[in-house]
């Protein structure tokens, strides 16, 4: 059966996107690969702008929801959780994305790159505005299990691990493949994500290097 015509967009859209990052793809070539023609971009989705968010959206309307139910139930059981708990809440909201479509899970932290890397503004703008309690309670989650990290080093914290978590996630199929003729060890997406999770908590709960914790402590001082 033909898919529509804006699921046909949508779909090699994300991939196109995900392969080659929002800039350098035009929507001459994301129609090309559709056989569609440009006016029906126009027609759906109005802008390329619109059209990433489009593309974002099919994922974030599942995973936020998700994510949010997990880290708002994980406050609530634990006044102090641990870190990999934190983490572990995203994985069934993680894995809930292949049933949007095959490797959904992959092809969202592929595309939630590219949205960092290709410094999308507009991006931020529109999961803040569309988002904005969920991704909040990721800090709180964080903060709860590591009360005494400071904002900044949270902030970079995090992004550090957005970055670990979206190249183990763009490079699964080929650590798989070495994992596979090297270890002998089969692993799907699932196995990646749980493998990942107690290195990005050790990195997010590691001790406050003294000469960070010095300066947080003069700008503290500078405020008062």
């Amino acid at each position: 059966m033909r898919l529509d015509t804006k699921t046909r967009i949508l779909d090699e859209a994300e991939i196109l996107f995900a392969e080659r990052g929002f800039s350098d793809t035009s929507l001459r070539l994301i129609t090309s690969r559709a056989e569609v023609n440009l006016a029906s971009v126009n027609y759906h989705f109005g802008s390329k702008k619109e059209l990433i968010r489009a593309v974002l959206e099919r994922y974030l309307e599942t995973f936020m929801p998700a994510l949010d139910q997990a880290l708002t139930h994980l406050l609530r059981t634990y006044q102090r959780p641990e870190m990999t708990q934190v983490f572990e809440a995203f994985v069934e909201p993680l894995l809930k994305l292949n049933g949007i479509r095959e490797q959904g899970t992959t092809l969202f932290m592929q595309l939630l790159g590219r949205g960092y890397s290709d410094t999308q503004g507009h991006l931020r703008w529109y999961l803040i505005t569309n988002y904005g309690p969920a991704i909040a309670k990721i800090g709180d989650a964080v903060r709860a299990a590591y009360p005494e990290l400071p904002p900044s080093e949270l902030f970079w914290r995090l992004h550090f691990t957005l970055g670990t978590v979206i190249f183990t996630m763009a490079s699964q199929r080929a650590l798989g493949e070495i994992s596979d003729a090297d270890f002998n060890e089969s692993v799907d997406i699932e196995a990646v994500i749980r493998r990942v999770i107690p290195y990005i908590a050790s990195g997010v709960s590691a001790p406050i290097p003294e000469n960070l914790r010095m300066n947080t402590q003069k700008v503290q001082a500078l405020k008062v």
